[in-house]
């Protein structure tokens, strides 16, 4: 499977989606150089902006690629609540809806520590470089260990006159 994230970005964003750019392609955004699959995004888990999310990416074809039968994405008012991450695939790539970031909290306290960025003529939010640390540095998965490296020694060149 191809990834389009600007594609995904320009539905998610035009769609009204309340959402903050995390994981790696929040690092690519320092300039980290990582290969990345998926797109992962910490948004608001209340029910109106997972319908919005739903509708935003309706045509593509959503199904959770974590449960059995690849079920497709159909949230209803009734069982959007039930939710508390959603990792989805895509006709344009992998998407992964989080409402909890490790280190930082719950979407609040996410939005909190992201800034605007522009990417593409889209205006978006990303977390802050010490955010993207601190959550990396949570989860203590091996496979973040480079990026934490590149992270850090991009914070330290920041610092410098």
């Amino acid at each position: 499977m191809s990834s389009d994230f600007p594609n995904l970005f320009d539905r998610l964003a035009g769609g009204s989606v309340d959402f903050v750019i995390v994981g790696d392609y929040a690092g690519v955004v320092y300039g980290v150089i990582n290969v990345t699959q998926t797109l992962e995004i910490c948004c608001d888990f209340a029910v109106a902006n997972l319908l919005t999310l739903q509708g935003a990416i309706a045509d593509l074809h959503p199904v959770h690629r974590m449960t059995p039968g690849r079920q497709p994405l159909e949230l209803t008012p009734e069982n959007a609540a039930d939710f508390k991450n959603l990792y989805l695939d895509t006709d344009l790539g992998h998407l992964d809806c989080l409402s909890y970031i490790e280190g930082l909290g719950g979407f609040a306290q996410v939005k909190e520590v992201s800034i605007p960025i522009e990417v593409e003529g889209m205006a978006l939010r990303v977390l802050t470089l010490d955010a993207l640390i601190r959550a990396k540095e949570a989860l203590h998965r091996p496979r973040d260990r480079e990026a934490l490296r590149q992270l850090k020694a991009i914070r330290k060149l920041r610092q410098e006159p």
